[in-house]
């Protein structure tokens, strides 16, 4: 019975040694990105514009794969295990227990957040440029 107990107990510590360790882990990899960006302005610069070429080269219809691709990937209805996955790791990682109602809850309301905010964000960008349009094909009928 006492060695199950110290067996148990040097379980945790080792967990709560190695939560601590990520957080300071997490700590030095900010500050390091951090530094990375301030220090880095031009090659940050030359990166965005290599980006920016990127995504403004592709076709209308690319773009609006990669936006339906990623949405749904990240808030389609199919990625509920994917959320819970890493829900998982990322309580783990910190050391806190993994409480399965807190992550339900999370994956049930987060999601579909995001499901409308991408919804609105798109739907604000295409009415804005309908109505360019309709302006357009107004002025050329007058």
């Amino acid at each position: 019975m006492a060695t199950a107990i110290t067996q148990i107990t040097y379980k945790y510590k080792i967990e709560s040694a190695e939560a601590v360790g990520n957080i300071f882990a997490d700590i030095v990899s900010v500050f390091t990105f951090i530094f990375l960006v301030v220090a880095g302005r031009e090659q940050i610069a030359i990166l965005k514009s290599f980006i920016d070429e990127l995504i403004y080269g592709l076709s209308d219809s690319a773009k609006a794969f990669l936006i339906i691709l990623l949405t749904d990937m990240f808030v389609g209805f199919h990625s509920t295990y994917g959320w819970e996955v890493i829900l998982e790791n990322t309580l783990r990682h910190f050391g806190l227990p993994e409480n399965r109602n807190f992550i339900y809850l999370f994956i049930s309301t987060v999601p579909v957040i995001l499901d409308s905010i991408f919804k609105y964000w798109i739907f604000r960008f295409i009415f804005r440029r309908f109505v360019t349009f309709l302006k357009i094909i107004l002025i050329n009928l007058v």
